[in-house]
């Protein structure tokens, strides 16, 4: 503490802590200001781990031992992909459900500690910051957040998606998957909070003050909490191997999408050479990572992080639900899920119909316009970025979605009859896109294909359609 507000003789007084410590005085409490002090783990972090230069400027060199590490993750990628959906499909039994044992020990541990009812109470209690759902930036990277741990948008849900059978209840497996996500990024932060709780009790600090988020909460905050635990090298240890594992779940479903797309253009091709493939686009993707493990990769990461992770994706949704509500036609989508799932009442779709066409595109056009009118540039920590660096932020973004309008431009110029003609045509169904046909629609579907040989008619999916 540097100094604070205390009462003296009556009087309220303002001084220096070694002042009120020596006269036997008690700080008020919200009073309190801080030294400008940095934790072990963060001078680590920064000078050791990352060997971080002044800024984007600063290249550097590459840090030798994260690029091993960087090798290493996508070795274990390729290994695990390179059978494609029967490699990966058993690996992630154990990706994904460890972590949760591994959240149950540390969220046990973190009940146990003094302070982390303070950590509970600033998480989701009477010590909240309310205020700050005021800010765009929040909606914007809670958005970003949810469609990163769904994968939605990404790609990957309907590449993962399109390997199931037809007739694969599609509408419990997404009702299922959303309420398991967000059950547990609840119960994830029980067991960060709990902790950090702890480390604010041992520090004598509010919870605000040991609180951060983004990369410091995972690589300072939390590692530094965990190393005033008893046995500290074990719940680190614990702590790291979740984030080692979280990270490849996410990169596994990355990866499958890329794959995928390259089965459906090039399907001989994808079956001879399936292998060789993968293993190309690991290497090709650990390459163009070597930036990212330099000295100033932290800024690199940062920056693709806010502009593609964020603007980038939300683009992407919303274009996605227009071109399947307002373009391929929502009441045909629900038609095509009754197809899969069975006939279900208008008012089962009732709610749905309300989300896809009204709901979900004016909220995310809402957090898309709210976060763009108040943008402001990127920083890492204290360090601004130069404005070049802004730049080429923005301009990964459009690479990331020129694509949707040139492609779109390009059909367009390939159809037939004038422009309005060309627009209608590229709207519809390719002609062999077998739920745009009337007779797989409607109550006869279940006698016309037999779900047991629904293989030998090669009738696609939605997910198939939609990607």
């Amino acid at each position: 503490v540097s100094d604070c507000n205390a009462t003296l003789n009556g009087e309220i007084i303002h001084a220096n802590y070694s002042f009120i410590t020596s006269n036997n005085l008690t700080c008020m409490n919200g009073t309190m200001n801080y030294k400008p002090v940095q934790f072990p783990s963060e001078q680590y972090w920064n000078k050791v781990a990352l060997q971080r230069s002044s800024g984007l400027d600063e290249t550097g060199n590459i840090v030798w031992y994260l690029a091993l590490c960087l090798l290493l993750s996508w070795m274990i990628v390729g290994a695990a992909l390179f059978k494609g959906i029967k490699s990966s499909g058993k690996v992630v039994y154990f990706t994904a459900l460890f972590p949760y044992v591994i959240l149950l020990i540390l969220l046990v541990r973190g009940a146990t500690l003094e302070g982390a009812l303070d950590g509970i109470e600033y998480y989701i209690g009477r010590q909240s910051n309310i205020t700050k759902l005021m800010e765009a930036e929040v909606w914007k990277d809670a958005a970003t957040q949810i469609f990163y741990s769904l994968s939605v948008a990404w790609g990957g849900l309907v590449a993962l998606s399109s390997y199931n059978k037809f007739h694969n209840n599609c509408y419990s497996d997404a009702i299922f998957v959303c309420v398991t996500n967000c059950v547990t990024s609840v119960f994830a932060g029980f067991a960060i909070f709990s902790i950090l709780g702890h480390m604010a009790f041992v520090s004598k600090r509010p919870v605000s003050e040991v609180v951060d988020s983004g990369f410091d909460l995972a690589f300072v905050a939390y590692p530094e909490a965990l190393s005033k635990l008893p046995v500290s090298p074990l719940w680190s240890f614990l702590f790291f191997f979740m984030l080692l594992l979280l990270g490849l779940d996410s990169q596994f479903a990355t990866i499958e999408t890329l794959t995928t797309t390259i089965h459906d253009i090039y399907p001989e091709v994808m079956k001879k050479l399936r292998i060789p493939i993968t293993l190309g686009v690991c290497t090709l993707l650990f390459f163009l990572g070597l930036i990212c493990v330099t000295q100033a990769g932290i800024y690199w990461v940062n920056l693709i992080d806010h502009f593609c992770a964020g603007w980038g994706i939300l683009i992407a949704a919303v274009l996605e639900i227009i071109g399947i509500i307002y373009i391929y036609g929502g009441n045909r989508f629900i038609e095509d899920i009754e197809m899969m799932i069975g006939k279900k009442s208008r008012v089962f779709w009732l709610w749905w119909r309300m989300c896809w066409f009204f709901i979900t595109p004016v909220l995310l056009m809402a957090i898309l316009v709210w976060s763009l009118i108040t943008f402001s540039p990127p920083t890492y920590g204290s360090v601004l970025y130069p404005a070049w660096g802004t730049a080429v932020g923005w301009c990964m973004i459009i690479f990331c979605v020129i694509w949707i309008p040139i492609i779109a431009i390009l059909k367009i110029v390939k159809a037939e009859g004038n422009l309005c003609q060309r627009i209608v045509s590229c709207c519809r169904p390719a002609a062999n896109w077998g739920p745009c046909l009337e007779c797989h629609r409607g109550e006869r579907y279940s006698h016309v294909v037999d779900p047991k040989k629904e293989k030998e008619h090669e009738i696609p999916t939605v997910a198939g359609f939609v990607y």
